[in-house]
């Protein structure tokens, strides 16, 4: 082998050596959804009275047996009747906003074991459909995690993305898309 030829053999293997291990990857590590907190005090927030609110929930009727027979999450003035979720664009970080709706609805499940729910994650229509798949798929599993954090079993939790797929059709300005930014809440058997 000549001298000339080993020099090329020997630079090609450096620089395919330099190469591979500029494009050597990292694993990717199971990164916890955040839970954006953007209220002036996690602590405390002003009524409207001006008072102090630092408790969370306040009451949440779980028994569904009650006497009256109505069923808490059909009940309008019930917290649990309220079902979705918004997100900003582009993102899946929960808003601190909804802190109590999640708390209200993870209490309702941990106290019903047999209670099982689907968390619908859908998109606005703007970016590529698979885009949006995979986007309404991380909005539900950031809901499904923060119900976790709270004791809720994962065979309580179903997640799946719709995408853009049940969207409000022709949207032509910003209240319309922040609409289909959303998580639904879906129980079984409703």
């Amino acid at each position: 082998m000549s001298k000339g030829m080993f020099n090329k053999k020997l630079v090609g293997s450096l620089v395919l050596a330099v190469l591979l291990s500029a494009c050597k990857s990292t694993p990717m590590v199971d990164k916890p959804a955040g839970v954006e907190d953007k209220s002036p005090s996690s602590s405390s927030v002003k009524q409207a009275d001006g008072n102090a609110d630092t408790s969370g929930v306040k009451e949440v009727v779980i028994d569904s047996n009650a006497n009256n027979g109505n069923n808490p999450l059909n009940d309008p003035n019930n917290i649990l009747s309220k079902r979705n979720i918004y997100f900003d664009f582009d993102s899946d970080a929960v808003k601190a906003e909804f802190r109590p709706l999640i708390e209200a609805h993870a209490k309702y499940l941990v106290a019903n074991g047999n209670a099982k729910l689907i968390l619908q994650g859908n998109t606005d229509e703007r970016g590529t459909r698979e885009y949006n798949l995979s986007l309404g798929q991380r909005r539900s599993v950031a809901v499904k995690k923060s119900f976790n954090l709270l004791g809720v079993q994962d065979k309580q939790i179903e997640t799946v993305s719709f995408g853009e797929e049940k969207v409000t059709p022709n949207c032509a300005d910003e209240n319309c898309h922040q609409a289909n930014r959303r998580v639904d809440i879906a129980y079984a058997n409703e």
